[in-house]
């Protein structure tokens, strides 16, 4: 006997999303990003996005830093752009290695905070659909940025030259999807003297916070990032404990001492807003 079911679009779409979350991009090089200079001969001037952290990155009592999307003026929003224009006309063969990392990062992050101002109100980022394809969701795919006559998109500067060319799993605390789950949009814009830090402060603040990583009664719980992204942390579930342990503090390296599976994981895609 064959049974037949019927889906109805809608449930398609609601289908194909959820699958489309529990799957990432692979990291595949684009080596037209990989020349850099031994010298520092250009320096980005990253003041105007570090003026808009201070005044809207607001860090809460439970962990998360949060973004005052509501309260940003016109003038915010030109400063932003005028920003993210500046930065286009970077020539980012003439950037260091290390200042090619902090320029990405910060281009990444300032890219996803005009994508939710332009389209605010918004629930989540996933309800910003302008990325390519009948079935994608969220901004990642579009081409935001013309970079040395190139189209670069929000995916293509994580999964393309971030992942590939530095090879460091710390960077998916450094890119921030303004989500509540994700981990915290920094109050700091990187640069070459503060990026090290950083990203050390960003794994500890999000594997010690309960959206990274939690054990109850015996059983560990992660974020959904460590299962997108296991290639990134050890390729296996014992890769992404030991990766915990490494930032973990005294109480989490406890609990995690007796674990050696995984017994699920969970994201919150709401806006990473401050109402």
């Amino acid at each position: 006997m064959r049974i037949v079911v019927r889906l109805s679009f809608p449930f398609l779409l609601l289908l194909l999303s959820g699958l489309q979350a529990q799957s990432a991009p692979k990291a595949k090089l684009w080596e037209q990003w990989l020349p850099a200079s031994a010298d520092a001969t250009l320096s980005p001037d990253y003041t105007p996005w570090q003026a808009f952290l201070e005044r809207r990155v607001r860090p809460q009592p439970d962990g998360i830093n949060r973004v005052e999307y509501r309260n940003v003026s016109t003038t915010e929003r030109q400063a932003l752009a005028d920003y993210l224009n500046g930065m286009q006309r970077v020539d980012v063969s003439r950037l260091t290695r290390r200042q090619q990392r902090a320029y990405w990062i910060n281009l990444y992050n300032a890219g996803t905070v005009k994508a939710i101002l332009d389209h605010y109100p918004v629930k989540s980022i996933r309800d910003i659909d302008i990325s390519p394809g009948l079935f994608s969701d969220g901004p990642w795919g579009r081409k935001m940025f013309v970079i040395q006559g190139t189209e670069v998109s929000l995916d293509d500067i994580e999964h393309r030259i971030l992942r590939p060319i530095w090879k460091d799993n710390r960077l998916h605390y450094a890119v921030n999807c303004a989500s509540i789950g994700c981990p915290n949009l920094q109050s700091q814009a990187f640069d070459v003297t503060n990026a090290e830090q950083l990203l050390d402060k960003a794994a500890r603040d999000y594997i010690n916070h309960p959206r990274g990583a939690r054990v109850e009664r015996g059983r560990l719980y992660i974020s959904s990032i460590y299962r997108w992204f296991e290639e990134d942390f050890g390729g296996s579930e014992e890769g992404v404990i030991q990766h915990l342990r490494r930032f973990a503090d005294a109480a989490l390296k406890r609990q995690l001492s007796g674990v050696s599976e995984i017994a699920d994981d969970d994201y919150d895609w709401s806006l990473n807003e401050l109402r």
